[in-house]
């Protein structure tokens, strides 16, 4: 059977493709490689499924440093309010969580899967699960069809690459689409891991002694090797048997991964700022009040509630001062030093963990290649491109799934509007 459109992966980006593809009146078929559909989706936000942020546009963008500005276009056919609106419409109430995060009320990644794989078949799209593509087929620089590796040919006027990035491979993304893309002669910028834990060979962090130590309301900077400062970011993050993880390491690890290639010393310097609404003045100031008050105590003592405890040696150490030490034999300079340890604790970070453990890929189809209005390679005719194959990425909070949302949305629409002609 000849389809008006094909489209290859089951993902959020996929999914939103073959809604607005087949709302428009398109013969769809959905291929997917694996026996379930939406399973990234169905382990994101915890579980919970993170469906996008409710910020203003702009602050989408910003929260998009992997070339979101290039997502204006899409945003302006379906954007974040949008997709609120298609899942209350489809009776998934939403609620709204800090840092704007929205979230299903069911607080259940299935119930938003199940949602819109019933709008997909209520829709009448075909679906093919167990069917890996092997190749997408072109004719006369035009798309033209897909060749599974089975041997069967499938005719389209149209193909949706929705295949996602290297990252999470075990839901399926394997970076498959990227071939197809250079086939029909895109250039695929370099692939990199983000949204991803960071490496150390610390001495602590070597010793596990601050393993599972978690920092509330931190702000974590990263620096270049000329000792600007890159990025930084303030939220949540915790100590690990490897380096650190959590929110804000995770959204410092894009800079790092780009800040390591610039240096020749193999690490860059991230610092810590353990309290970011204090100055180093007040902290020395309020700790010295604090030391005296219990002038007996010794000060690792007198600063537990102050300061994370199992920070408390080491920082007392990186300062020169002894963990035993009262109020009374406090040196000053050491004191002034230790206050300013408080503000920018330094950890050298060596790496990241692999592409395949992180939660987004960095890099992707070059978007000089791609129509950002219809989400249509500008080389091949009938092509289109959506979701984590782009050279889009954007941090944790509902970024990355409004993106793919937003441009699956955009190549479905676009897909159906440009080729079909509906009888």
């Amino acid at each position: 059977m000849n389809y008006d459109i094909i489209v290859i992966g089951g993902g959020p980006s996929g999914l939103m493709a073959c809604i607005a593809a087949s709302a428009a009146g398109a013969r769809t078929l959905l291929i997917d490689k694996g026996d379930k559909l939406g399973r990234k989706l169905g382990i994101s936000g915890g579980g919970r499924c993170n469906v996008t942020n409710a910020g203003d546009l702009d602050e989408i963008v910003k929260h998009i440093p992997g070339n979101g500005r290039f997502l204006y276009s899409a945003f302006s056919t379906f954007s974040n309010y949008d997709i609120i609106d298609f899942f209350e419409n489809m009776g998934i109430s939403l609620k709204e969580e800090d840092r704007g995060r929205m979230f299903p009320v069911s607080d259940k990644a299935k119930s938003v899967v199940d949602a819109l794989v019933g709008r997909v078949r209520a829709q009448g799209v075909e679906i093919k699960v167990n069917s890996p593509v092997d190749r997408v087929l072109y004719e006369d620089r035009r798309a033209s069809g897909v060749l599974l590796r089975t041997g069967e040919r499938i005719s389209s006027r149209c193909v949706v690459i929705a295949t996602g990035g290297k990252s999470v491979p075990h839901t399926g993304s394997e970076g498959d689409g990227y071939p197809w893309a250079e086939a029909a002669g895109h250039t695929i910028t370099e692939l990199y891991p983000t949204e991803v834990p960071l490496t150390s060979k610390e001495p602590f962090i070597r010793s596990k002694e601050l393993q599972g130590l978690s920092l509330r309301d931190v702000a974590l900077t990263v620096w270049n090797s000329k000792g600007k400062k890159l990025v930084t970011h303030q939220g949540d993050m915790i100590f690990t048997h490897f380096g650190i993880s959590g929110p804000m390491a995770l959204r410092c690890s894009q800079f790092v991964v780009k800040a390591l290639k610039q240096t020749e010393t193999g690490t860059v310097q991230l610092t810590i700022d353990l309290l970011p609404l204090k100055s180093a003045e007040e902290i020395y100031d309020e700790t010295m009040r604090l030391a005296e008050q219990e002038s007996k105590k010794a000060v690792k003592n007198v600063l537990k509630g102050y300061l994370p405890e199992r920070l408390i040696p080491l920082i007392l150490e990186k300062s020169g001062l002894r963990t035993d030490i009262t109020y009374d034999h406090i040196p000053k300079q050491q004191w002034q030093d230790f206050s300013k340890l408080v503000k920018s604790f330094p950890i050298a970070i060596n790496g990241t963990l692999s592409l395949e453990e992180a939660f987004v890929t960095g890099g992707g189809v070059h978007l000089k290649e791609i129509d950002p209005r219809t989400m249509e390679s500008k080389l091949t005719e009938g092509l289109f491109f959506c979701g984590e194959i782009l050279d889009i990425h954007g941090y944790t909070g509902g970024y990355n799934i409004t993106a793919a949302f937003a441009t699956g949305y955009t190549a479905g629409k676009n897909a159906a509007l440009t080729y079909v002609k509906l009888e």
